[in-house]
Formats: C-alpha cells, structure tokens, sequence
C-alpha cells in the first residue's frame, strides 16, 4: 500500500485573524500511532485521542497504520482544539471513507467530543471573515455561538462526525441581536446635575472622565449609567467589536443589538488581564471595551505597572503584545471612566466628616496614579453627596433620554462638519482643525499661561471645547465653549 493523503483547510488566531492553515494528513506504511507536526501547541496535540474516540462513536474505522498529520506553515504557532475536525476528515478522506466533494474547497474548525458531538470554538466570527475574504464556505459545528450572517459567505454547520458520511449539513443558526435588561436611567439619580453634564459631554467626544469624591457620593452610580447615553455602535464597529468578543469567547449578542461594551475590571486584575496576554494571547479588558466604555472603580488601587500599561492604548487605539515568536495587536480604542476618593479615609474636603490622613498620607495616595497618566484623562471633578431633598425626590432631574439626545445630535454634527470642512483647514495648524474663534483662542491663552497648562493639556482642552461646540450645532468654539473646557479640565491642570 502507497501513501494516501489528504488537505483540509482550516485556520489558526493570531490576536483577532484568522490565519490560513493547511491540514495535511498522510497514512502510510509503519508502526501505528498519530503524530502531529507543525508547530502545535498542547491543545493541538490532545486531538489525537478526541479524533479516534470521535471516530469510532461515529462508525468510522481508526486505520491501523502510521498517520502523520503536519500543519503548514510550520513556522506559525498552531492553537486551540478547532484543529479536531479538519485532522478527522483529512483521515476520513485519506482512508477513502468520505466523499471528498462536501468539502473540497472549504474552510474547516472545530472541535470533536469523544462521542463524536462537533462544537464550537472560540473566533468563529473571526474564521468567517477569513473563509469569506478568501472565497469558501465555512463549515463549522452547529452548535457555535457566534455564527453571524456575512454577505457572500456560504456556511455549513455539523452536528456529529456522521453527517460527513451523508454530507447532510445542519442550516447554521444564525446569531439574533439581543435586546437585553433595561439600562439604569440618570433620572434615578437625585442631583449631580453637573457631573451628568460632564459624562454627556464624554459621551458625545469619546473623552476620559475622572471622578473624585468621599465615598457613598455616587460616583459608582453615576459611572454605571454611562451606557444609558453612549450612541449605539456603527455597522463596521459592530463587526470589529465582535471579532473581539468572538475570540476571547464572549457572547457578542450585545454588541449585534448595538450596544457598546461597558467593562468595569476590579482593582486585583492583573496586567495580562487588564492589556492581554496570556498563552494563547487573548484581549484584555481594555480591548473588550474597545468601542466603548472601561470603568475602573478606585484607581489608585490598581496596580501602578498596570495603570502605566494603559497609556500608551488611550493614545494609539490599540495594544500590541510582543512574545517571543509572535507579535500580536490588539484594538483598543475605549473611553476611560475612572473613580477614586481624593485620599486613603476618603473624605479629604468633606464639609461633614473630618479627614484623618496625614499630607505624605495623601500625597502618596494621589501619586499612585502617576502625572502622565493623569494628563492623558480629559475631565475631570469632584463628585459630593447629594442632600436628602435631592435623593429623596430622585427623578425630577435631567433623564438618560434627554442626555442621550444631546450625545447623539453633537456626534451628528460632527460628522457632518467633517464631510464639510475645509481641506486647508483640516490640514493647517491646530486652531483651525478645531475652528477656534479668535474670542476663545485669546481666553485659552490668558488661561494656559495662568495655569502653566501642558501641551497635551491644551490640545485636550480644545478637544473637548470641540465637542461642546458640536452639541450646540456650532461650526466655531466660541468663548463660552471653551469656559466650560476649561471648567472641565482645570482640576489638574491648576493642581
């Protein structure tokens, strides 16, 4: 008996790619056994006895011989249990068991139970895009959970092993949007007019926001409301966003209904849990918010190495985890949302409750987060408790709705400005990028000077004085624009 052989396509992540990968699988004369080449990790290797116990559940016959299975290109690290089904059938196939036709052509990932049961694997959407960039029909396990209609994709879902023997697929089940719970409503929320004012303003530019206040004056509160009023996500971030979702094992739902992510890590998170990391490399908490909104709740509990992993994403819009034989990049493009007490007791500038903490006490406290860090949060305020008028009779105030309205009409604006906007002036300095009026650029100028404000701080100023100017409709930042910028950011600026 000559050898026999044959290829299956299928496909590897790397970050949120899917990476062609071509399943060779040849039977041969010799001692019999498996063996797998090519750079596989553990997972990858383990298939061995999942593919022969899937094998016999489903009839098939394990050949006696030498079955050398090599993963190609073999200089690219293989992951992940997907690797089941494209081993299974390139043996089915090699041994003459199956008809080769369903398929030939096709991008094959799953993983195989010891009954012979085809599940799902993580990056679905991700091996969807690949299947349909790269012109072939995915097949897949019926039972994935992430499985979205892409156009001109055709996809084939299995449900054991056997139906390879009929080549009668499974219709795919494809992922419905999911409405989900009703998000909390700011007019739950009695008072802090001027902090919901500060979050829509976030909201509709995208900007970072740092709460500072005692404890119980409902920064927490007010932070997990956001989601209320952020726009809902546009068609190509829906996609990105999922991708992301989809290979760190996410239900995306959520993110197909529109909604953006909101992610709130606890303070013990580790590096690799807040950026990515891991082995294989998975996205951090900081991609998953990527599109939306990262809460972190008591930042100067957060590590110090962690939080100074973080600036470099708010800058750039995504991360990128260097290994030693590979190099991965993650998109992180979320807005930060952040909270902290302004000292170790909490009530440092508390008008009822006296502080305890000594000056090197709070000193230390506060430089936990560290000045660059600090300089790259756009807003930022002091949050106090409400009085018992204002929280006994909380929804009078302003709602999510009237908000939402004000963050949908400003990011409205500014697409139509940008569609607009004068090409020399887009490209000149940077005053007239954000069409500053000569009235503000002489008031941010008295004020910068006055305050000794940075460079990434003036540039953040007329950011947000951008913004306020697009949720009044105004082509220029005016004078009354910027004074609100500024009321905004003076905090750390004047410190």
């Amino acid at each position: 008996m000559g050898d026999r052989g044959y290829t299956v396509h299928s496909a590897t992540l790397v970050g949120i790619q899917a990476v062609p990968v071509e399943v060779e699988v040849v039977v041969s004369r010799g001692i019999p056994g498996v063996s797998i080449v090519g750079m596989p990790d553990a997972a990858v290797q383990e298939s061995r006895e999942r593919v022969k116990s899937a094998l016999r559940a489903g009839g098939f016959q394990v050949p006696a011989n030498k079955v050398v299975v090599n993963l190609a290109p073999g200089s690219l690290r293989k992951t992940g249990s997907g690797f089941d089904l494209p081993i299974a059938l390139g043996l089915l196939v090699a041994t003459g068991q199956i008809d080769p036709a369903p398929i030939r052509e096709a991008l094959v990932a799953g993983e195989l139970s010891l009954d012979g049961t085809v599940r799902g694997v993580r990056g679905t959407l991700a091996l969807e895009v690949l299947a349909r960039d790269s012109g072939r029909r995915l097949i897949c396990a019926a039972s994935s959970p992430d499985v979205l209609p892409l156009d001109g994709l055709s996809i084939s879902c299995a449900r054991k092993i056997g139906d390879f023997r009929t080549g009668m697929f499974s219709t795919p089940l494809l992922l419905s949007a999911e409405s989900g719970e009703r998000p909390t409503d700011y007019a739950e929320v009695g008072g802090h007019e001027q902090a919901k004012r500060a979050l829509q303003v976030a909201a509709a530019g995208g900007h970072g926001v740092l709460m500072i206040g005692p404890p119980g004056s409902g920064k927490t509160m007010l932070a997990s409301r956001l989601p209320s009023i952020l726009p809902p996500l546009a068609e190509d971030e829906k996609l990105e966003t999922a991708r992301i979702w989809s290979v760190a094992g996410q239900g995306i739902g959520g993110i197909v209904a529109g909604r953006r992510p909101f992610r709130a890590p606890h303070h013990s998170i580790s590096t690799a849990g807040l950026v990515g990391g891991g082995n294989p490399i998975r996205p951090g908490e900081i991609s998953l918010a990527h599109g939306g909104a990262l809460y972190m709740d008591e930042l100067p509990e957060f590590k110090p190495s962690t939080l100074q992993a973080i600036r470099q994403p708010m800058e750039s819009g995504d991360i990128t985890i260097v290994r030693a034989d590979t190099t991965v990049v993650f998109p992180a493009r979320f807005m930060l949302v952040a909270s902290m007490n302004p000292c170790p007791c909490g009530y440092l500038g508390d008008p009822g409750i006296p502080c305890t903490c000594t000056v090197d006490q709070i000193s230390r406290y506060q430089s936990r987060i560290g000045g660059p860090l600090m300089d790259r949060i756009d807003i930022q305020m002091d949050v106090w408790r409400s009085d018992f008028d204002k929280v006994v009779h909380a929804g009078a105030g302003i709602s999510s709705r009237e908000l939402r309205e004000g963050v949908l009409r400003a990011r409205t604006f500014a697409s139509w400005r940008h569609n607009h906007q004068d090409a020399s002036a887009d490209g000149g300095d940077t005053l007239s990028h954000f069409q500053v009026d000569h009235e503000a650029e002489a008031f941010l100028k008295s004020m910068a000077n006055a305050v000794h404000m940075s460079g990434r701080g003036i540039v953040r100023t007329l950011s947000i004085a951008r913004t306020i100017a697009d949720m009044y409709e105004s082509e220029a930042v005016r004078q009354e624009h910027m004074a609100e910028a500024l009321s905004l950011r003076l905090r750390t600026e004047g410190k």
